[in-house]
């Protein structure tokens, strides 16, 4: 079952989908895992694979469009700011604890690649989540540090540069999340296994959706570069972890990523590599899904 909500959150609102056991126990509150998705997705693509998975398991989940993206609301569109991500993610759980049904003491967040460092650096001081599950997580703010090519400091510079032009004309940036087509992948020399299935994933019939516009306000960088989604974990995040990752290793950084955050946990509970898989078919190729969720529902049912 789906039910359609708005969750509050200030002023705004955030578009969500609960996915719900088809026969549940109505005398039995449920517990509840809150998604986190990777950075431009909406609710429909990856965390609706794994949502309806894990209900078909008897386990609800919450899928939400991020606060200035997609159907949710916020201005300006598009921001893509690490910390309110997060926030995201307590304010589901503040609405979540309101819901009949629900179990407010059994709630866990699972965080899909840039999802997952979201969810982790919330868990960690939002203990009303009580376990922590990630598949290919990412730290954006590594990643990003690391796709300058001169110093973080530099290209912070040029990005104070931008917005005081921005403030000046009225003008606000906005750049690809990835390229629009395979095409403009190969102009650009983008010819790699994991560019090419990103492409496919987000920008054809196969995982596109309308609601998701492949855009990252400028300005939003600025925010990823100082970000560490795993700072403080070995001293706050005490929820027990499970960590899925692809074995295939590319150039996300998701496998290196999910080791450190499994060699940082003080309570790290699972570790699965998924053989042969690669990093985006993950997010909707069935053998590689149904596996990694047959271990979270697991790895849910012992601990919330």
């Amino acid at each position: 079952m789906l039910q359609h909500l708005t969750i509050p959150r200030g002023p705004i609102e955030l578009a969500a989908h609960l996915h719900l056991p088809d026969a549940s126990d109505a005398s039995t509150a449920l517990r509840v895992v809150v998604l986190s998705t990777p950075g431009s997705s909406v609710k429909e693509q990856i965390g609706a694979e794994y949502g309806s998975r894990l209900a078909a398991r008897g386990i609800a989940a919450l899928v939400f469009d991020p606060a200035h993206q997609g159907r949710s609301g916020g201005e300006p569109r598009d921001l893509e700011d690490p910390y309110r991500r997060g926030e995201d993610i307590s304010y589901a759980i503040d609405a979540l604890t309101t819901l009949p049904g629900i179990d407010p003491h059994r709630i866990g967040v699972l965080g899909i690649c840039a999802g997952g460092g979201y969810a982790v650096h919330t868990a960690r001081t939002d203990h009303r989540i009580k376990a922590v599950g990630t598949v290919v997580p990412g730290n954006m703010g590594i990643s990003f540090r690391g796709f300058q090519s001169g110093s973080p400091a530099a290209a912070l510079d040029a990005l104070a540069d931008a917005r005081i032009e921005e403030a000046r004309t009225g003008e606000t940036g906005r750049v690809n999340w990835l390229p629009d087509t395979l095409e403009d992948a190969a102009a650009a020399g983008l010819t790699d296994i994991d560019t090419t299935e990103a492409v496919t994933y987000y920008r054809t019939p196969r995982g596109g959706s309308e609601h998701s516009t492949n855009r990252r306000l400028s300005r939003s960088d600025s925010l990823l570069l100082g970000y560490d989604a795993f700072h403080l974990v070995d001293q706050l995040m005490t929820q027990p972890l499970q960590v899925v990752l692809a074995g295939r290793i590319g150039n996300t950084g998701s496998y290196d990523m999910g080791m450190r955050l499994w060699k940082m946990a003080p309570n790290p509970a699972d570790l699965m590599v998924i053989d042969g898989a690669g990093h985006y078919e993950m997010y909707d190729v069935p053998e590689y899904v149904d596996a990694a969720v047959a271990r979270l529902a697991d790895f849910y049912a012992d601990n919330l």
